[in-house]
């Protein structure tokens, strides 16, 4: 049994996810406390309950009776994963890719293709949206050898939620290295305004304020409204580059200018432009644990976040890697 704690390092949700991925990958069980003990609300949430159920059902797991929202602490034994139709219903406007990502590393390595549907929140702030996951994530995990595909049915909002996503995914025998050393030559930079039941006015600055922030040409500006429960905003910036496409995003906020939420993005974006690196931050963090499926890799990205320090410490629980972060004498990385 490998006992984690779950208030160690960023002390979020991403330890419950890899650690529920890892155990269905290498058959370890695990118990985990003080889950999101530094949270305004801790234990585990709607959506992490879901990542749970989920994993159970992909390996027919057990785990330890649960007090629903607000549980502190469980155990998890998992069984054999096996691949097939599965769905899931987060309930609220609670994150499917991260209920995806947590059950879409052991479904990679199953013995039989996959069809998934996870109903809930597609684009939630602090939690990557489902562009990101179907371009930036996907991609790159096509470049390790892995086959799937991803189609946004409904989009869902927060607080509103009655997104749907769908996934099919073929399983493969092994995820090969993955080596991102530089990120090959600048191609192109768009940008798009997601926008639902709101005034168009509204993309319409977000995009203005972008063009002149990252020096966009109208056709490099895309409005995209879509139909959905509820309201919702979500702004991203494609970077494509010979090698990779990175994806940034920034949501909008009650309260917060449409040309605050634009400014905020323009800065993250050209602070990774400067820096010449490969991977960006968020994505850095995510391809953690397939490299590790991989046994071995490498990347350039920007100083680490607490958030991919935490998940590296996680990794390294369940599986016999090292993972380390060096900085590089040029400044990149």
């Amino acid at each position: 049994m490998i006992n984690i704690d779950g208030s160690k390092g960023e002390g979020g949700g991403q330890i419950i996810r890899t650690s529920l991925s890892l155990s269905a990958l290498t058959g370890k069980p695990f118990s985990i406390k003080n889950i999101r003990a530094g949270r305004h609300k801790p234990g585990l949430m709607r959506q992490h309950l879901t990542a749970l159920k989920a994993t159970a059902a992909i390996c027919g797991g057990k785990y330890s009776a649960l007090n629903g929202v607000g549980t502190r602490e469980f155990f998890f034994h998992p069984g054999t994963v096996t691949g097939g139709r599965y769905e899931f219903a987060i309930g609220t406007a609670g994150s499917t890719m991260l209920v995806l990502q947590t059950i879409l590393p052991p479904l990679l390595l199953a013995q039989k293709p996959s069809h998934i549907e996870i109903s809930g929140g597609t684009h939630n702030p602090m939690s990557p949206p489902f562009d990101f996951v179907a371009g930036s994530y996907s991609s790159m995990l096509e470049k390790m050898g892995a086959n799937i595909k991803l189609h946004l049915a409904r989009p869902g909002f927060v607080p509103a939620g009655g997104g749907c996503v769908v996934a099919q995914i073929e399983p493969v025998a092994s995820l090969v290295p993955l080596k991102m050393l530089e990120p090959g030559k600048h191609l192109a930079t768009s940008a798009k305004a997601i926008f639902c039941n709101m005034p168009f006015d509204i993309a319409s600055r977000e995009l203005d304020t972008l063009g002149k922030a990252l020096d966009l040409g109208p056709d490099q500006l895309k409005p995209h409204e879509v139909k959905a429960d509820g309201s919702g905003n979500a702004l991203i910036v494609n970077v494509e580059h010979e090698n990779k496409t990175e994806q940034f995003t920034a949501f909008g906020q009650r309260g917060k200018k449409a040309e605050q939420v634009a400014d905020d993005l323009a800065d993250e974006v050209k602070a990774f432009v400067k820096a010449n690196v490969a991977i960006g931050p968020h994505l850095a963090d995510q391809l953690l644990l397939p490299m590790a499926m991989a046994g071995e890799g490498s990347f350039t990205t920007l100083e680490p976040t607490l958030h991919t320090l935490t998940n590296a410490a996680v990794i390294e629980e369940f599986l016999p890697v090292k993972i380390s972060f060096d900085k590089l004498a040029t400044g990149q990385g």
